[in-house]
């Protein structure tokens, strides 16, 4: 690849992406442009650029994605129902091909000779990037530090960081990694190791814990069409002002945690805790819409796909022709998913209320218990002996 004279860092001002943006320099000689997407780290992002500069960027990018990252990303995530191994919403999983792609645009604008990220070489974040960076651009150069390095601990950065008067965000005394965006936040690492051991309450940024939460509930109205949430109580808003509005209420009803031991795709187990409290009830809430709106036999194939789906999420296969062809059936399976869902929300619980819809296959005609005259009971019993017909001949025959 010849000689590297410019290298792209996805940044984060976060501890290793701190070291990794002097290391570079110091290891490669070359010039290195921070990147920082704004996916809705909040104060996370607060004299990022400043901070960068005096670690020695030569260039800052700071992208505003949020919308692109509510829109196209997580609101793709609700229409497919997707959760990795029953209970992880992938909020990390599935911001990094949106970070990485915008990661190589920059790179193609700057005629960069390399890109460089912060994920170690145990997790699942430097397949995602990767991935991404090779689909997109075939021939880039990819510097992973953690795979190059002769660090070997988080303790060794943080020595490494005072030693360059690195200003860091974590110390010995709390050394978990979080990672935060509009639809979560994990944490990991450190005193999370031991899956025994139960999380810090003080640990917890968005939510509080269901026992302080308020002791009314409170119902909320959510509005979809084709499968998209577009208005909170009747209010039209963005994608990302939906988020961000239903992270501040569930978080309040205490809402949206995790604790959750994974199948990581390089093959370890990994425990992480999570915080997702707006997509939480997205999720609840579309599956209630769901529930009246969509075909059976739709919805099973989806739903049969729903392990598959995540699974490309988490293993960071966003940008592969199977994804491609997946999405184009999901969004197929989502038109007419559409109307309106109440539900009540209390001490960490996210309560289905009420549904309707203009395009409800739901008819209480066909449903009800009490007298009707259009369906006749009787048809019943041809269509269980119909069912039933293979059933009995293999009973014959075993006896």
């Amino acid at each position: 690849m010849g000689t590297i004279k410019k290298v792209v860092l996805a940044y984060s001002g976060g501890l290793d992406t701190s070291v990794i943006l002097k290391w570079l320099q110091e290891q490669y000689k070359c010039k290195v442009i921070a990147y920082a997407a704004d996916i809705g780290q909040e104060e996370e992002l607060t004299g990022l650029k400043e901070k960068a500069i005096r670690t020695g960027a030569s260039k800052v990018y700071i992208e505003d994605l949020k919308e692109e990252f509510a829109r196209d990303f997580i609101f793709f995530a609700i229409k497919a129902n997707a959760v990795y191994e029953g209970g992880y919403l992938l909020g990390t999983s599935i911001a990094r091909p949106l970070i990485a792609k915008r990661q190589i645009e920059i790179a193609r604008k700057e005629k960069a000779d390399a890109v460089s990220h912060g994920a170690t070489g145990k997790g699942n974040d430097q397949v995602r990037f990767e991935l991404t960076y090779y689909a997109l651009e075939p021939h880039i150069k990819v510097i992973a530090p953690w795979r190059e390095w002769d660090f070997s601990s988080r303790e060794e950065l943080i020595e490494y960081a005072k030693k360059h008067r690195i200003d860091i965000p974590v110390s010995k005394k709390k050394p978990y990694s979080m990672d935060r965006n509009l639809m979560h936040i994990s944490y990991e690492g450190g005193v999370l190791e031991d899956p025994w051991i139960e999380p810090d309450e003080k640990m917890f940024r968005t939510t509080v814990s269901p026992e302080k939460a308020p002791n009314k509930p409170q119902y909320i109205e959510i509005g979809f069409e084709d499968g998209i949430p577009k208005s909170i109580d009747g209010k039209d808003m963005t994608p990302y002002r939906i988020v961000v509005h239903l992270n501040a209420i569930g978080g309040k009803h205490g809402i949206g945690r995790a604790d959750i031991v994974e199948n990581r795709f390089v093959g370890m187990k990994s425990r992480g805790v999570y915080e997702t409290p707006g997509c939480t009830i997205l999720h609840t809430a579309h599956r209630a819409m769901e529930s009246i709106t969509m075909d059976r036999e739709v919805m099973h194939l989806r739903d049969s796909l729903i392990p598959k789906v995540s699974e490309l999420i988490y293993y960071g296969f966003w940008y592969s022709p199977e994804m491609k062809t997946l999405k184009a059936l999901i969004d197929e399976t989502q038109v007419g998913v559409t109307g309106i869902v109440r539900l009540k929300l209390y001490k960490g619980n996210c309560i289905v209320a009420g549904r309707k819809s203009e395009k409800s296959f739901y008819r209480q005609d066909f449903a009800t218990f009490e007298k009707d005259t259009v369906y006749d009971q009787k048809d019943a019993g041809g269509f269980i002996r119909l069912n039933a017909l293979r059933l009995r001949i293999r009973a014959m025959l075993n006896r």
